[in-house]
């Protein structure tokens, strides 16, 4: 999984098809990229959400094809046998049994002479990671749900359920926008403690309280997706000086480095200097009290880890994962993430 030596493995792309077809399949959005082996990028395209626990399996895979011919289109090679490997980072692939369902779904569609199926959390993890160099670190991922992962050099990972509230998990755009909700209807009837929260999260919708949000939430005049636009409201509310608010965005941050420190724990980490990433349109929001706080924890219980924040595209994982399993060459690896920079 190492890079070799510039002119080695990886030089050359395979006559009529790419190195790697790499996929970052998140619930918004896809991005796909079709790889050479010398880590140029011979075509490109983005696509909708993979959703399949919502439309099936084939369904999803369906509006994922329609990405992986526009990237094959544009690096002018057919769909089928496009590369010697996929890559392919996905959402929903939550457990064991639904990475190697989606495994042999994905094998089915001929994209490639080999494929390889993990959770979209490891593509935010190896995005994050020096390209040449063996894999080795652990990413937390908070966007509309949390996530935390863990790869060493030598193939073994730390993970986790993560399928909400039924694996224990709390934090990412759902649960906080759930908290902000549940603190601000009980601050507003009393069984709760004072919050500003009461009056910004309706106000965000143009109402003038709690009791007019509950209802057009609970009757669809709000759409539930319009809940997850309460996130940032909590965190402006914070930063006003709110102390109800600031306590969720404290319970975060515990969680994010609880998540982190399990993870290194399993992986015999916890004692050596190693990269934390956080990833996620949450965390790359480096918001300054929870950002600040998460660093104060980490330094506390896992003091040789190194934190920092990922924002390059996850694709660009799927795509280095691709290349550690090719054995590219370091040039390989530089002429990628140059790509992406």
């Amino acid at each position: 999984m190492r890079g070799g030596p510039a002119g080695g493995a990886g030089e050359e792309p395979a006559a009529g098809r790419g190195s790697v077809l790499a996929v970052d399949a998140g619930n918004s959005k896809t991005d796909v990229a079709v790889i050479g082996a010398d880590g140029s990028v011979l075509g490109a395209a983005r696509g909708g959400g993979f959703q399949p626990p919502k439309v099936g399996i084939g369904p999803a895979l369906d509006t994922l094809e329609r990405a992986v011919t526009e990237a094959a289109s544009a690096a002018g090679l057919p769909v089928r046998d496009l590369a010697d490997q996929v890559s392919a980072c996905l959402a929903n692939a939550d457990l064991p049994v639904e990475e190697r369902e989606l495994a042999r779904a994905v094998r089915e569609r001929g994209w490639g002479r080999t494929t390889r199926v993990r959770n979209d959390t490891f593509a935010v993890l190896r995005a994050g990671l020096p390209g040449g160099a063996p894999p080795r670190g652990v990413a937390v991922v908070c966007g509309a749900g949390i996530n935390c992962a863990g790869l060493l050099p030598d193939g073994r990972t730390a993970r986790f359920p993560a399928v909400g509230r039924l694996s224990g998990d709390w934090g990412g755009g759902s649960g906080l926008s759930e908290e902000a909700l549940w603190l601000a209807a009980r601050a507003e009837d009393g069984r709760g403690e004072p919050t500003e929260l009461a009056r910004t999260l309706p106000g965000h919708f143009g109402l003038g309280s709690m009791d007019e949000l509950i209802e057009a939430l609970h009757l669809g005049r709000i759409p539930f997706a319009g809940r997850y636009e309460l996130t940032p409201v909590l965190f402006e509310t914070c930063t006003a000086g709110d102390a109800v608010a600031a306590s969720v965005v404290d319970r975060l941050a515990e969680e994010v480095v609880l998540l982190a420190t399990v993870a290194l724990e399993r992986l015999g980490l916890l004692g050596e200097e190693t990269p934390v990433v956080l990833g996620g349109s949450v965390l790359a929001a480096r918001h300054p009290r929870l950002d600040g706080r998460i660093r104060v924890l980490m330094a506390a219980r896992a003091p040789k880890a190194v934190v920092g924040v990922v924002t390059a595209p996850p694709v660009l994982g799927a795509g280095l994962l691709g290349l550690d399993q090719a054995g590219a060459n370091a040039r390989a690896y530089t002429r990628l993430a140059a790509h992406y920079a």
